[in-house]
C-alpha cells in the first residue's frame, strides 16, 4: 500500500525508473525499428518501394542494409515514418542480429539509443 502512495507522487520519469520501464519515446523509436525490419526484410505485404531505398554505397561501415535517405525541401517530411527511422536504422551498430525479428528485437533493446531521444 505505501509503494502506492509513493508511485502516485512520484513524477512520471520517477515512476518508469522505479518500475524499470522506458519513455514513450523510446517504445515508439523501438517500434519505428521494428517495423522498419519488418519492411525491409518482406515481413509485411507491403511495397517496400514506396518507404524506403536501398543505398547502393558497397564501402560502409556498420551493417549491409543501409537505406537511403533522399533530400527534401519541406520540414513536414522529417517526421513521416519513413524520414524519421532511416537515420537511426543506417547508424544502429554492426554488431546488431538481422537474422530473424526476434534476435534483432533482443539486439536493439540492448542498443543505447540516449542519442536520439529528446531530453525533457
Amino acid at each position: 500500500m505505501q509503494s502506492q502512495q509513493i508511485l502516485k507522487t512520484s513524477s512520471s520519469s520517477s515512476r518508469l525508473q522505479r518500475l524499470n520501464l522506458q519513455n514513450l519515446e523510446h517504445r515508439r523509436l523501438l517500434t519505428d525499428l521494428v517495423w522498419c525490419c519488418k519492411l525491409v526484410f518482406g515481413l509485411v505485404i507491403v511495397n517496400t518501394k514506396y518507404f524506403f531505398e536501398f543505398s547502393t554505397v558497397t564501402q560502409i561501415r556498420g551493417h549491409r542494409y543501409k537505406l537511403f535517405k533522399k533530400s527534401n525541401s519541406r520540414n513536414i517530411r522529417t517526421t513521416f515514418f519513413c524520414e524519421r527511422v532511416i537515420n537511426i536504422w543506417n547508424k544502429l551498430p554492426a554488431e546488431t542480429d538481422f537474422y530473424s525479428l526476434i534476435k534483432f528485437k533482443r539486439t536493439i533493446t540492448s542498443t543505447d539509443f540516449s542519442d536520439y531521444l529528446h531530453r525533457f
